[in-house]
């Protein structure tokens, strides 16, 4: 059994995953139930990029608005009549939160009869199966997938299969979308959808199609990550002409459209998150009358999406003026400035300029530069203990980029000479050992000391402390030492009592009491007594 919840934490964007966890709350606070559906479900069980979020409310989402707009969601469009609102959150994260409902249709052509229900009559108006699985988000049931059509397996056999019979006749739309849909999986139709589909354009069902539906896949369109081969689909279908009678593949800009796919990924690969959309648009209605664009402007649900295609080439101006300005004279500048702009002005716009000094400017925005940046921390740094723990470091680390850009910087002694005041002081010098006599003997005496105590009474005044005694003269054999259980002879009148050395040697005193005495001097040899 698949773990959806950490599907959801692997496969969603941390931006995504903090805009699902705001309308979860929000929500939780309305005492709504709250279901992740349609495409991004599917983009993520799939593994084909999650573009938006489409989260289902079983309740009226327009009681989420005010707190929306205080937690800094846009609101970008709403439908009243099917409770629905178009939002987009921080990180350019387009999202759908539409209310759960059932449609019924009573003829093709006029818009559905809707009212609102739980999840499960939503997802029976759906139209394909991969489309129509929800995902619970709610305490007690959280990451709990609801799947009555089966859609996980329609989605492990790669296929598109409609819910029912009159998917196509119901809502004509549907025949857009699973030509688009084809086109991006490269996913065949199911045999019986496949039947349904030919009935349907044999039918001329297109022509039942509504306005607000050509708008939303219009908009859809926008946002595919290659949108030529959908767009060729529909003309081979000859419905592109449905979707605006003078539109064609020749009224795309194609070469321009090219180059802003490759610059959308050379700018994803720097980090950058870029809502390509209304620049797509631009190209792929580049060669339209001007009134045929406005046209299509109307359609589309999402005014501010239209607002910012049409924003598109008074920014791009904008940018180019302050590129060619004061404000960017040199390359430090110029930085500072493509860092505060727009990422889709800057992509417009390197796209579009005709001017030689702004395209050398973005070019070494998006190369060059970059590569000088990534030289930090330099050598230098390192030699002079700079590192990045020093709160100095990413003020420091920032003007050392900008005169290097600048070219204020050449030589390891410019450097060097920049950094110095900067760089910490030298660590203190490690503790020195100390030397000498009294040091010396410091160090010998505790393992000199036992031995020098057994050996001192033996070597008298050579025995000095601290210095090491010779070993000690190995004891004489077990056969020739006497017994030390014997007692010694008698001593003679008036001599002086002498201990024998074999006893001596037998029995030494503890090294402590040895350490702590001084040594007694040997006895002197008994004298031999005279003849009489």
């Amino acid at each position: 059994m698949a773990d959806y919840k950490y599907m959801m934490e692997s496969r969603l964007s941390p931006d995504q995953q903090r805009a699902v966890a705001l309308v979860q709350e929000l929500a939780r606070a309305h005492e709504m139930n709250l279901y992740l559906v349609g495409g991004a479900l599917r983009d993520m069980m799939t593994g084909f990029p999650i573009r938006d979020l489409d989260l289902a409310l079983q309740g009226n989402p327009f009681k989420l608005q005010k707190d929306l707009e205080k937690a800094g969601v846009v609101i970008q469009g709403s439908d009243e009549e099917r409770r629905i609102l178009y939002v987009a959150f921080a990180g350019n994260v387009r999202g759908e939160i539409s209310a759960t409902r059932w449609e019924k249709y009573d003829k093709p052509g006029k818009a559905p009869e809707i009212g609102f229900g739980t999840i499960l009559e939503d997802l029976r108006r759906r139209d394909f199966s991969v489309n129509a699985m929800a995902l619970s988000l709610n305490e007690g049931s959280y990451a709990l997938l609801l799947d009555p059509f089966n859609g996980t397996a329609d989605i492990e056999l790669k296929v598109l299969r409609i819910l029912h019979n009159y998917a196509f006749l119901e809502e004509p739309s549907r025949l857009l979308r699973a030509v688009r849909f084809s086109a991006r999986f490269h996913w065949p139709l199911e045999e019986r959808t496949q039947a349904r589909f030919e009935a349907a354009r044999e039918g001329e069902y297109m022509q039942y199609i509504l306005h607000d539906a050509i708008g939303y896949e219009i908009e859809h369109l926008a946002y595919e990550d290659d949108p030529l081969p959908i767009l060729r689909a529909y003309e081979k279908e000859g419905w592109l002409k449905l979707l605006n009678p003078h539109w064609s593949i020749a009224k795309v800009d194609t070469s321009g459209l090219n180059d802003l796919l490759k610059t959308r990924q050379q700018m994803t690969e720097l980090g950058y998150t870029v809502d390509a959309a209304p620049a797509e648009m631009h190209f792929l209605t580049a060669r339209l009358p001007a009134k045929d664009v406005a046209d299509i402007q109307r359609l589309i649900p999402r005014k501010d999406f239209v607002q910012r295609w049409r924003r598109l080439d008074d920014e791009a101006r904008a940018l180019a003026h302050l590129l060619t300005g004061k404000e960017a004279a040199t390359p430090s500048r110029a930085w500072h400035v493509l860092s505060a702009a727009r990422p889709e002005s800057i992509l417009f716009l390197a796209v579009t300029t005709r001017n030689h000094a702004v395209a050398q400017k973005l070019k070494n925005f998006f190369g060059k530069w970059r590569q000088m940046k990534e030289k930090l921390p330099l050598p230098e740094m390192t030699e002079l203990r700079i590192t990045p723990e020093l709160p100095v470091y990413p003020k420091l680390a920032e003007e050392a980029f900008f005169l290097l850009l600048d070219g204020k910087l050449h030589s390891r002694t410019e450097i060097l000479k920049f950094l110095k005041p900067y760089a910490p002081p030298p660590p203190p010098p490690p503790p020195a050992a100390k030397r000498g006599r009294k040091g010396a003997e410091a160090h010998a005496a505790p393992v000199a000391a036992p031995e020098a105590a057994a050996t001192a009474g033996k070597r008298g005044r050579k025995a000095k402390a601290g210095a090491a005694p010779a070993a000690p003269p190995a004891p004489p054999p077990a056969e020739k030492a006497a017994p030390a259980h014997k007692s010694a002879p008698a001593a003679p009148e008036g001599a002086k009592k002498i201990q024998p050395k074999a006893a001596a040697k037998a029995k030494p005193k503890p090294a402590a009491k040895q350490a702590s005495k001084p040594a007694k001097k040997q006895a002197p040899k008994p004298a031999k007594k005279k003849k009489k």
